[in-house]
């Protein structure tokens, strides 16, 4: 790592809430999105529509039984101090795309469905990798090693969406058809990215309906889930200024911001914004700010060294450990050899974390909220 890369590590971590205590959470965004079917599905998209080495449009599906099952086991392989297995926190979608019903009505409207009906339908069309999933989402919550929490009703721009399907835009049609939303193309917006759902232009007319979108998506999670989701991360990172102050009146007490970003006012107007971790009085809100990248299907470097070296920064200025991931890292449903690397790397990370600092607690996403909030 360059004097430069330490230097900025080191900085990130100094201003915002502070802990003596060893505390190590795992965010993973994307749980419950359909982005690719399947391999099949895959296939058929790039015969028409070739997909580039983005890792996502290419190893991005719905977790399968398998990605479950061994996902659990590496969690389950290292214990904290108290005796307590890693606990992860998937950032989760309540809601995906009725594919069905759009295509029964010719596609003029967007319709979407509840997770469970997605595992379920799933089930039939691939049993061999999706029947039995739901309930092995649910054992995995039970046995407190999976802990979800909200990341919203989909994971795409809704706006677009509809722009593109009134059009019967041709790349739309064939993901569509492959029960897919993978490799789309440009949004037509230079201020909203195709899976940015709170991405906006006009700041009034394109955001009118995201309180709706919200309330009805943390609905659907304390339905499906049997809890409150304490916790928001909005997908791609990006949510208008102006609705955050109604998290509270959502019911949510945090949320999940990036250390700096550029947030769009409207029309293409930004404004830089830093972000410390703690508990925010006036927004009466606690604010998580991740300081730990953990991507290990992406490059082809030590990823384990540069997240313990993050850690080992976080924890020197008193901090607690809040490791940054994706889905897609532990997929194997298109590729098994991209879940194998996922995977292997995280046994190494978690395995190495417990070895360097044996006094380390894993706790949740919610559970570092109530830390910080006490």
């Amino acid at each position: 790592m360059s004097l430069k890369d330490q230097l900025l590590q080191n900085l990130k971590n100094i201003p915002g809430w502070k802990t003596n205590r060893k505390l190590v959470a795992i965010a993973v965004d994307d749980y419950g999105n359909v982005r690719v079917d399947s391999k099949k599905a895959l296939e058929q998209i790039e015969k028409k529509n070739p997909v580039k080495e983005q890792r996502f449009d290419r190893y991005d599906t719905l977790e399968t039984r398998e990605d479950l099952e061994m996902l659990y086991e590496v969690l389950s392989s290292v214990k904290d101090q108290y005796g307590k297995y890693v606990v992860l926190t998937p950032y989760v979608l309540s809601g995906n795309i009725d594919f069905e019903r759009i295509q029964e009505e010719g596609y003029q409207a967007y319709h979407y469905e509840l997770l469970p009906v997605t595992f379920r339908k799933l089930g039939i069309l691939q049993p061999e990798a999706y029947e039995g999933t739901w309930k092995l989402w649910q054992e995995g919550i039970d046995k407190g090693l999976m802990h979800p929490e909200f990341h919203g009703r989909e994971h795409f721009n809704l706006k677009v969406f509809e722009e593109k399907l009134a059009k019967k835009d041709p790349v739309l049609m064939l993901s569509l058809e492959n029960r897919s939303l993978a490799n789309i193309g440009p949004s037509g917006y230079s201020s909203i990215s195709w899976t940015s759902s709170f991405s906006f232009w006009d700041p009034v007319e394109d955001t009118k309906r995201f309180p709706e979108i919200i309330k009805e998506g943390l609905a659907a999670f304390e339905k499906i889930y049997g809890y409150k989701s304490k916790v928001f991360t909005p997908p791609a990172q990006q949510f208008p200024a102006h609705l955050e102050d109604q998290l509270t009146n959502w019911g949510l007490t945090a949320i999940d911001k990036p250390l700096y970003q550029l947030r769009h006012l409207g029309f293409g107007k930004y404004k830089r914004q830093l972000v410390s971790i703690g508990y925010k009085k006036k927004q009466d809100r606690v604010e998580l700010v991740r300081n730990v990248v953990f991507e290990p299907t992406n490059g082809n470097f030590d990823h384990v060294a540069k997240a313990i070296s993050q850690i080992q920064a976080a924890f020197r200025w008193n901090k607690p450990a809040l490791i940054s991931s994706h889905r897609v890292n532990f997929c194997g449903h298109i590729d098994p050899k991209n879940r194998e690397k996922g995977l292997a790397n995280l046994k190494k990370l978690l395995k190495s974390i417990v070895k360097r600092w044996p006094e380390v607690e894993f706790v949740s996403a919610g559970g570092l909220v109530d830390i910080i909030r006490r």
